[in-house]
This record gives structure tokens, sequence and C-alpha cells, in this order.
């Protein structure tokens, strides 16, 4: 869905367990920066990229309101489920915008919001509406929305 070129650099924000920082890293030649609050998780992709030889991926500790990286610096910057837990998601798109170079790609992963009849509290989630806005008050161009199911969106958009 993005035009990823071999010496494209990639932020993959919220990193988790590497889930895409290291398929990343097997596509592209440059580094892919991994994202996350937790030290410990931070570890674990290192030792998931030790063990299948894969050597271009950086560890960032940090938040995604205040990613530790230089102005325009990125090609592409991968979100999955994780934006739903700022507070301030314009903060968030505002930093993921200064990091990303000129025409540079983000994919955005959420899950949709909707209203639960459970009587249990509603889980933090962004509604495509809502997200959609935001990204364009940010500045962004929005190239492809999709659905992969109906609770979970794909924003694409451009710098």
């Amino acid at each position: 869905m993005i035009p990823i070129k071999k010496s494209d650099s990639i932020l993959d924000l919220g990193a988790g367990t590497g889930y895409l920082s290291i398929p990343a890293a097997k596509i592209v030649d440059n580094i892919i920066y991994a994202l996350d609050l937790d030290l410990k998780i931070l570890n674990f992709i290192q030792a998931k990229a030790k063990d299948k030889n894969i050597t271009n991926i950086k560890s960032l500790q940090g938040s995604i309101d205040k990613i530790p990286l230089s102005d325009t610096s990125i090609d592409i910057v991968l979100d999955s489920l994780v934006l739903h837990e700022f507070n301030t998601l314009s903060k968030a798109l505002e930093e993921i915008k200064r990091v990303l170079k000129a025409n540079g790609y983000f994919l955005c992963l959420e899950f949709e919001k909707k209203e639960l009849n459970t009587g249990h509290k509603t889980p933090p989630r962004i509604h495509s509406s809502e997200m959609k806005q935001e990204l364009k008050n940010a500045g962004f161009t929005i190239e492809k929305k999709l659905f992969l199911e109906d609770s979970l969106y794909v924003f694409i958009v451009k710098k």
C-alpha cells in the first residue's frame, strides 16, 4: 500500500514486540527505528532481531508526543494501534509530521470507535471520521482509507 524503497528509513511507533519492525527491516537496507516506552520490550525486539540476523533495527525509548529524532529524518512512519492511547492526538500527529521528510508516508492503523451496550466501560478508540479530520488538521494529505474489518481501519497519508 506504500511504495517502499530499499533506501527508506522507517519509524515504527509503539513498536511492541516488533510485529512491524522485524518485517520492515527485511525490506529496507536503511535503519528501522523501533520506538516504545518500555525498555524491556525494546530489548526483546533486539534479541528477536539478533536471532534472525537482522542488524538494521535501532531501539528508541521514548514517547510519540516527543519523538527523539531530528526533523525530516524519516521516510515512512508506521502506527499500529497506538494513537488511541494519547489524550492529545493533535500533538502526536504534529510530532509524526515533524520527523517525516517531504512527501513521506504515514500509515495509521486503529480500532474504530463504537458504542458498546454491554454495560462495560468502552476501551479508548478513535472514530475514523475523527481521525480523518485530525489528519487533515495536521496538514496531511489522505491517500487511502480502508477498513480491514468492521472494527479496524487504515489511513495512508502523505506529508
